[in-house]
């Protein structure tokens, strides 16, 4: 199994819309995406650094999303 590594917004944002997902979306404090069917996945806000691999992986855990599908999008 490959190992996740930290991504940037926009590289999330980028695989996101390879597995079908659209957006992103306002909403709230947040941006989201969401896919028909499924729950709508939480954008992070843009700071400084990469996504955390801990947070990246929560996220996907969340979606559905597993980690051979995420590093192949």
């Amino acid at each position: 199994m490959s190992r996740l590594t930290p991504c940037s917004r926009t590289e999330f944002i980028r695989k996101l819309r390879a597995l079908g997902y659209r957006g992103p979306y306002t909403g709230g404090k947040h941006e989201y995406m969401a896919v028909s069917g499924k729950r709508p996945i939480t954008v992070p806000n843009p700071h400084k650094g990469d996504i955390d691999t801990s947070l990246l992986s929560k996220i996907l855990r969340d979606a559905g999303i597993g980690r051979d599908k995420w590093i192949n999008a």
